[in-house]
């Protein structure tokens, strides 16, 4: 259900042309970025976990630290119009992604939605599905691995 209120700016507008606020607004609010993932050394192979980072709100789906998080993170890693294609452990449904590869926005995405809670009500975030890095062991983490799809709508 498209939201015929909305300029789809996200539509007509180079990434790299956005203003600050278009470009924070492509984010779905999803937050599956701020769960850990782990890399092989030897393969490359990288695997999700269901460890969020310790300062995202995992009851309402968002940084706590947003503004500063760099600070409180250093490996953070900002998600830019160079990189959003480019990051394969991004989620295939995240809105940087997507649109950075020319495919549109699902029904739930806020922009098409108009409700920002969409990407919660469609079961699309990690909301009900993670657990803090303040609560486990870094040791653990191994024991901590998701599929791929995890985190996707399981209605």
């Amino acid at each position: 259900m498209s939201n015929d209120k909305v300029d789809r700016f996200w539509e007509k507008i180079p990434l790299k042309q956005l203003s600050e606020q278009q470009w924070e607004s492509i984010c779905d609010g999803c937050c599956q970025c701020c769960a850990h993932k782990l890399e092989d050394e030897d393969t490359r192979e990288i695997v999700k976990t269901n460890i969020v980072c310790q300062y995202l709100d995992v009851q309402k789906c968002h940084c706590t630290v947003y503004p500063k998080r760099h600070q409180y993170v250093p490996d953070c890693i900002k998600v830019t119009p160079e990189n959003a294609a480019e990051l394969r452990w991004m989620p295939e449904t995240c809105g940087y992604r997507l649109i950075a590869q020319g495919k549109p926005l699902p029904d739930w995405h806020p922009l098409e939605s108009g409700e920002q809670s969409s990407v919660i009500q469609s079961d699309s975030s990690i909301v009900g599905k993670v657990i803090s890095e303040a609560d486990i062991d870094e040791d653990d983490f191994e024991d901590y691995v998701v599929e791929d799809n995890y985190f996707q709508s399981r209605g």
